[in-house]
């Protein structure tokens, strides 16, 4: 089929040509030695589908979180890696206090610094990203310094933020925004770009951009449809229209609301709660499931086969899905080793 479109004449015939060289090379990026399958090779795929750069790689009380590390490089964001039963959890605390959290040149480097240095790190199992400061997620854009800008320094920034949001989205492994406070604008694009979102009922949040005279520039325009559908989400960016965690719920925005506690940090108690649900999983089958999703989710019903089947391919060789099957066998809990 692919020397079929190749063959092609025209400009048509150049552009599938491109597609099916872009199916081929992108393959090889899925998993180590993915190949997929020929029903799959010289489909026509988006090019979206395949610019994500994945990198394959193999809840309590606030006094028993167990942290053990901790980059103190910039106290803006906190990496903070947990130890004992959480072990292979990974926080990500937002700690600007001063500017409700927003995202400023500081922080939007101190993110992109610490996403690439998780996205190749193998004994990483799930990430959280919560804030630090009480009643807040992030409120969005730092205005202040935006005032600051130039019109021709605006651009690049908003790309700059747009980048690593998307960095954020293809994490090879889980990862869930806990949601205890506001979260306007760029700060509910951040949380968009999790897999999944908890939120206290307290909590506020919306793309309010159009207030401004802008639209969302971090994703929101793309992410927010594919959550909630198309129309919902056209009329609450058109309105600027700010939900409670309830109303976030019923529109299928986030997955869990909760009522929130003394110490304030409900959601993130949830965050943990299914980030410790997660662990015991084999971690090359949890990184794959999440490339199949989320691939599949841009295509065609045939070709999302097509990428599920390369996917569990990959799964086949591994010492985990052994372990697995003895484990079973032998009536105890599985010892994975991503590998």
């Amino acid at each position: 089929m692919a020397a079929a479109v190749a063959a092609a004449p025209g400009a048509l015939g150049s552009l599938h040509a491109g597609c099916a060289r872009l199916v081929a090379a992108c393959s090889a990026r899925l998993c180590p030695g993915l190949r997929l399958p020929r029903s799959l090779a010289g489909r026509r795929v988006g090019p979206a589908i395949w610019a994500q750069g994945w990198v394959p790689a193999a809840g309590g009380p606030a006094p028993k979180r167990g942290y053990s590390s901790e980059m103190k490089t910039e106290d803006e964001l906190r990496v903070r890696h947990l130890e004992e039963e959480n072990r292979g959890i990974v926080v990500l605390g937002i700690n600007r206090a001063y500017g409700k959290n927003a995202l400023s040149k500081n922080l939007i480097k101190m993110l992109s610094k610490a996403v690439d240095a998780l996205k190749s790190d193998k004994k990483v199992r799930t990430i959280i990203i919560r804030s630090e400061v009480p009643g807040i997620f992030c409120a969005g854009a730092d205005l202040k310094e935006r005032a600051k800008m130039s019109s021709s320094e605006v651009g690049p920034f908003v790309s700059k933020i747009r980048a690593v949001i998307n960095d954020i989205a293809n994490l090879p492994v889980p990862t869930i925004a806990a949601i205890d406070g506001l979260a306007l604008g760029g700060g509910l694009e951040l949380a968009l770009a999790c897999d999944i979102r908890v939120a206290a009922s307290s909590a506020k949040m919306g793309l309010v951009e159009t207030k401004l005279a802008i639209i969302p520039g971090g994703g929101g325009t793309q992410r927010l449809p594919r959550a909630i559908g198309m129309s919902l989400a056209k009329e609450l960016i058109f309105s600027a229209r700010v939900l409670d965690g309830q109303e976030a719920k019923a529109v299928g925005l986030i997955s869990h609301v909760l009522e929130q506690n003394q110490e304030g940090d409900a959601a993130y108690r949830k965050a943990l709660d299914l980030a410790r649900e997660f662990l015991p999983q084999g971690p090359v089958a949890m990184r794959v499931a999440k490339l199949a999703i989320n691939q599949g989710m841009e295509v065609d019903l045939v070709t999302g086969l097509a990428i599920e089947e390369a996917c569990y391919a990959q799964t086949i060789p591994t010492k985990d899905r052994l372990e697995g099957l003895l484990a079973f066998k032998e009536k105890r809990p599985p010892r994975y080793k991503g590998e």
